[in-house]
Order: structure tokens, then C-alpha cells, then sequence
């Protein structure tokens, strides 16, 4: 034998969650946002992609006579990328940028950011970590 609800119980609940339904159907929907992930590593890797396509692949004069090795598998949780001259790519990095925590902490140092370039590395590096893919 199964037991039955009283039919005003079941009936009160059936109402209900037609209401829910409708109500959740009815209302305008709230756009979904992505937001851009912060950790380290993910800036990391957005500044690198754009590091790559803007200063290396486009031929820009500024990084003619360097090359970019990235070191994104950081167990230390500092992933970074390195500027190096094309001629000693296994001596003293250039320029080296590395971001540390979530939200990433981002670093740029070396002697390219005391020349010509330094106030246009730091523009670039800020806007690409903020999730932009401009090139200057």
C-alpha cells in the first residue's frame, strides 16, 4: 500500500514551485561575465603570447637583436619571461618580467628597462597582464 499526501499539501507545493519556474524564467537575464584569471601563471602566459607577437614576430627594431625564452614552469611560483641577446642566449638576460601570487604581483628589471624601451615595456607589460592582446 502507498501512502498517500493530503491533497492540499501537494497541491500547495505544486503552486509553489510553478512560481519558482515562472519567476526564473520571466525575469531578464543577467549577462554571464569571464572574468580574466589573475594568477601568476595566467599573466604570465597573456604577456608572453603578446610579448611574442608584438616585440618578436612583428620585427620591432627595439628587440631586433633579441630573442624571448620564456620560463613559465616555475616551481618557485615566480613564472617568468626573459628578453636575451640572439648572440648569448645562455648569458645575463636583458630584460626579465616575472609575476608572483593571485592576484599576480608583476616584476620587470633588467637593463632594458633603463634605456629607450623601459617606459614602453612597462606600458605594454601592464596592459597585456590587464588581459589586452594591442600592440603599441
Amino acid at each position: 500500500m502507498r501512502p498517500r499526501l493530503p491533497t492540499g499539501l501537494y497541491s500547495a507545493a505544486a503552486i509553489a514551485m510553478l512560481g519558482l519556474l515562472v519567476t526564473s524564467c520571466a525575469g531578464p537575464r543577467t549577462p554571464s561575465i569571464v572574468a580574466t584569471d589573475r594568477s601568476a601563471l595566467s599573466t604570465m602566459e597573456r604577456v608572453m603570447l603578446n610579448a611574442s607577437a608584438c616585440w618578436f614576430k612583428s620585427s620591432d627594431p627595439a628587440f631586433a637583436g633579441y630573442q624571448l625564452s620564456p620560463e613559465l614552469n616555475s616551481f618557485t611560483g615566480r613564472p617568468r619571461i626573459l628578453v636575451v641577446d640572439k648572440k648569448h642566449p645562455t648569458g645575463r638576460p636583458s630584460l626579465v618580467v616575472q609575476a608572483e601570487g593571485n592576484p599576480a604581483q608583476l616584476q620587470a628589471f633588467g637593463p632594458m628597462m633603463g634605456g629607450a624601451s623601459g617606459g614602453r615595456i612597462t606600458g605594454d607589460v601592464n596592459r597585456w597582464a590587464a588581459g589586452s592582446k594591442n600592440c603599441t
